[in-house]
């Protein structure tokens, strides 16, 4: 990385955590401050040299779109053997689930040392720290690397504000671990707010303050509390109550710059199908008719809640697309065993009845969500999914399976009203009845759920539409207004910017 004094009035330097649910929104958010500020900003993304190509692939596929000179990369050295994992292991994407906490642990202690490196080097070559650190939520120590050089700490959340509040509350506080009952209040919210224990992760559910997730988790979030503001992949109109509450409780500047869609390559890993082929097999299907069914790239569900969707959708009989992957307990990489998995003949079955379309570990998601036919999305409702649907109008049906999951399907079912949850968790117990009743609800013309469902996603697909319109120079929308105030306030301190 070149990292010679550039006529720039800043340098932004960014650590994203290493998945491409957090790698993605981090370039997007770099490109957006470049296109958007009209401050001269330099960026620099650092990372491991894995997820290093990762970035360029989709740089290059981008770069006569829009000027990304002032966009760099830095490589940070991670040795994964080092640290009890797999080979060649740079992020989350072949990670086996086990696996999954002890990378996270990994990444702390793997990456401090040549972080602070990194930016002594800069702070060196350029005569001044850089002007500002944009981190990933799960990396609070960041914020004592940015202090301890007198550059600004910024956290950039990938998750909706009201899941993000949720959860941290959550683990602050542990308050379903105060009362026997299935729902429980959670500080920060109403008290009318109620939240399922059945819906947590059991990672979450099992927490008492002692466990090494909140060992490891808790003191993240409290350093982050600490830095000089928070960006969130959200839009200010589609999450009034969520920034509202999420303001009060952390008491800093909240800056909503989505949504951030820009695809990541998937370097080396081809799609379980050819996006023609996809787009033929959708394009003679009715508008509004299918169902599109993606549990992310880092979940799946059991075996047993495979079999009972299968039944569901041939109950059904609507049409789907399912991006399908071995069930949980399984290598989520591994070869697909469709006769111990599916229901006997399913595939054969809906192959010849052009009902559904199986598409093996991944698919072009976004060219399937923009599509007419369309209907809605059985989804794990992972917050990038989330914004890719809505951005199409697409209503969701929720099965939340990890992480703050089920707290932006609460959202999306009780407070924006595009959303219904199926289920939730991988260990809950669900029917191929149950699984028929909610596709009915949603897809089906005549039903009035499924009806204000399908009216209210697409005024949220205008309100986020309208967020990134530019009009000339005065008149922005919310998420293009809120990238200029954040250049402004990184720029207020005159010490922070290279006049030591």
């Amino acid at each position: 990385m070149d990292l010679d004094h550039q006529n720039n009035e800043g340098h932004i330097v960014m650590l994203p955590f290493m998945a491409h649910g957090h790698l993605n929104p981090f370039l997007a958010l770099a490109k957006q401050i470049l296109k958007t500020t009209t401050n001269n900003f330099k960026i620099t993304i650092a990372t491991t040299p894995l997820n290093i190509q990762y970035l360029k692939s989709s740089i290059i596929a981008n770069q006569q779109q829009q000027n990304l000179l002032e966009l760099h990369l830095a490589e940070l050295p991670f040795n994964c053997v080092q640290h009890d994992l797999p080979p060649n292991i740079e992020n989350t994407e072949n990670l086996p689930l086990s696996d999954v906490f002890k990378f996270i642990i990994a990444t702390t202690m793997a990456l401090e040392n040549p972080f602070h490196s990194l930016i002594s080097k800069i702070t060196e070559e350029e005569g001044h720290p850089p002007l500002c650190i944009i981190s990933d939520i799960f990396f609070g120590w960041v914020t004592n690397v940015a202090k301890s050089f007198g550059s600004k700490s910024i956290i950039f959340f990938t998750g909706s504000a009201f899941g993000v509040l949720a959860y941290t509350s959550i683990l602050f506080h542990l308050p379903h671990r105060n009362t026997d009952s299935e729902e429980f209040w959670v500080p920060g919210f109403p008290q009318k707010f109620k939240f399922k224990r059945s819906h947590l992760h059991r990672q979450i559910r099992e927490s008492d303050g002692n466990d090494a997730w909140s060992r490891f988790f808790v003191p993240q979030l409290q350093l982050s509390l600490k830095s000089d503001g928070w960006i969130g992949n959200t839009v200010e109109e589609i999450e009034p109550l969520g920034l509202d509450l999420l303001r009060k409780y952390i008491q800093i500047p909240v800056w909503c710059v989505g949504p951030l869609l820009q695809p990541l390559a998937h370097k080396g890993k081809e799609s379980g199908i050819a996006i023609e082929e996809c787009i033929e097999w959708l394009n003679v299907k009715d508008q509004s008719s299918v169902l599109y069914i993606s549990f992310g790239s880092q979940n799946t569900i059991s075996a047993s809640q495979m079999m009972a969707l299968a039944e569901g959708l041939e109950q059904s009989e609507r049409s789907f697309i399912w991006v399908i992957r071995p069930p949980f307990g399984f290598d989520i990489n591994g070869e697909f065993n469709a006769h111990e998995w599916l229901p006997k003949g399913f595939e054969e079955r809906i192959k010849n009845t052009q009902k559904g379309l199986l598409v093996h570990q991944w698919g072009p998601q976004m060219k399937i969500l923009s599509h007419k036919s369309i209907a809605a999305f059985l989804s794990h409702c992972g917050w990038n999914s989330v914004l890719e649907s809505l951005s199409y109008g697409v209503p969701i049906i929720g099965w939340p399976l990890a992480a703050e999951q089920a707290h932006n399907a609460k959202m999306l079912e009780e407070e924006l009203g595009v959303g219904v949850i199926l289920t939730a968790t991988v260990e809950s117990v669900v029917s191929g009845e149950e699984v028929k009743n909610v596709i009915e609800m949603v897809l089906n013309q005549e039903s009035v759920k499924g009806k204000e469902m399908k009216v209210k996603a697409k005024e949220i697909e205008v309100l986020m539409r309208e967020a990134k319109t530019h009009d000339g120079e005065v008149v922005k929308g919310s998420s293009l207004k809120a990238i200029d105030d954040f250049g402004k306030a990184i720029l207020q301190n005159p010490k922070l910017h290279g006049k030591f």
